[in-house]
């Protein structure tokens, strides 16, 4: 409801001052300007009495000092509920795929509290995702936070885009994928790759793309959460939450600081990232009515894993994927690097001895490897003494192993793509462990399922 009016006072780029003769909009508020009204501002704060200061959500182009600026009232609001499914959408709701929604449908402010604390589940619950490496080293917590840490190339998008694959196919539950400043030919390529895999009536896409101003992009990814949180509390069901790029959320937030004039701070970054991060982060959660489970790619600057932007998303994660170029370049995909990664659910009270004890095994194998490399580098792998060469034998085959073919990278790779359930998982690094196919050549174990794929190996 349209409750009152001001003029535009200033324009700096996004940021807009308007002035309002009696009553000043309160913060979060949304007006509209220009001609058609077609450019929609948010307050972020308030200078002055009399004065609103605004981030710009559209362009600002056209734009003038005196234009007349209508007052809505209401904060940001996206439409909920289960026709949202199959569908694209941008920051304000709108549908911006071929099937438009009528507009008969509930909307909600994207400003919403997180759960509070007796709302939250205690108990910890392992979401397993078909991936070797992830379910056997790295298992994610149900209604938790994984972040993907990795530089550019290095198979984030792909990754995240294999898990809607498997998610979608394995779980009764629903999907949102939130693009937070990445490529509009990515969204696209995503969108019909979803269509083709028949997973798009499960799930909703909503995309803040880089050619959008910074207020756009700050503001999608708590968009998507509000769509998730209806899924969650009123509908009852789960949630994967994949978000990519969190980092991109996090600059969208330092340009808005930078228009509004704030003193930056350590490299540059906001001086409220760790509030800003906070307010979008604490939102998802495990509660009692169902999960938001939050798998998020993590844009690492200059592959520098101490950055502000990659330890703050650290202190939010129950699960670290840190994606590494090293491997990449290797070939060995998904290019999990084993021993920098981590999860708080690897302790034995949640997956079970046998599975922690096959973990630790795993690792304690490839760590020794790492500090045997210098040496094989230096004077060859028959130096080492018989058991040295024996755990590098077990290494090279577990590396290989744990690679596995990506559905959604068929038309690239001559492999098809597979998933392998935990239990198959486990029972193969145990076999490779107690040395039962060390006959078989390291070959044989590089793009495979299930251990039993070794024996049909042809070179």
């Amino acid at each position: 409801m349209q409750t009152s009016t001001g003029v535009v006072n200033a324009v700096r780029g996004s940021i807009v001052d308007v002035y309002f003769k009696d009553k000043v909009p309160p913060l979060s508020t949304i007006l509209y300007a220009g001609d058609n009204q077609q450019i929609v501002i948010e307050v972020i704060s308030q200078p002055d009495v009399n004065l609103a200061r605004g981030i710009a959500l559209t362009p600002t182009q056209g734009l003038a000092r005196g234009m007349e600026v209508v007052n809505t009232d209401r904060p940001l609001e996206v439409p909920v509920g289960k026709e949202l499914l199959g569908h694209m959408f941008d920051v304000f709701g709108k549908s911006t795929s071929s099937n438009l929604l009528t507009d008969h449908l509930p909307h909600r402010s994207i400003n919403q509290p997180p759960p509070p604390l007796i709302k939250h589940a205690v108990h910890s619950e392992v979401f397993e995702t078909g991936i070797k490496a992830i379910d056997i080293l790295l298992p994610l917590e149900k209604g938790g936070k994984a972040g993907l840490f990795g530089g550019a190339g290095v198979g984030k998008t792909v990754l995240l885009t294999e898990l809607i694959h498997n998610m979608v196919k394995s779980h009764e539950g629903v999907s949102i994928f939130c693009g937070i400043g990445e490529r509009c030919r990515e969204g696209l390529e995503l969108f019909q790759d979803m269509k083709d895999a028949n997973v798009l009536q499960d799930m909703i896409m909503i995309f803040g793309q880089m050619n959008e101003p910074s207020g756009a992009r700050f503001k999608v990814g708590h968009a998507a959460l509000t769509m998730a949180e209806w899924f969650r509390d009123t509908a009852h069901q789960d949630v994967l939450l994949l978000i990519d790029n969190i980092f991109r959320f996090i600059q969208a937030g330092m340009e808005v600081s930078g228009l509004m004039g704030q003193m930056p701070s350590r490299l540059g970054y906001q001086p409220t990232l760790a509030t800003e991060l906070s307010q979008l982060e604490e939102r998802i959660a495990n509660t009692d009515t169902g999960a938001i489970t939050s798998i998020q790619a993590v844009y690492v600057p200059a592959d520098d894993l101490t950055d502000p932007a990659a330890v703050h998303t650290f202190s939010h994660l129950s699960a670290s994927i840190v994606l590494s170029r090293a491997r990449a370049s290797e070939g060995f995909y998904p290019a999990i690097d084993l021993l920098k990664s981590g999860s708080k659910m690897a302790t034995p009270g949640i997956i079970g001895a046998r599975h922690y004890s096959i973990a630790q095994a795993i690792r304690n194998t490839l760590a020794q490897y790492e500090d045997l490399k210098d040496i094989i580098a230096m004077l060859g792998i028959e130096q080492l003494s018989a058991e040295d060469q024996q755990i590098v034998n077990r290494s090279r085959r577990l590396e290989r192993f744990l690679t596995q073919p990506f559905f959604t990278t068929e038309q690239f790779s001559q492999y098809a793509g597979k998933t392998v359930s935990l239990t198959d998982a486990l029972d193969g690094c145990e076999r490779i462990l107690n040395d039962e196919f060390k006959d078989y050549p390291e070959a044989a174990f590089y793009m495979i399922g299930k251990i039993e794929e070794v024996k049909n190996y042809k070179p």
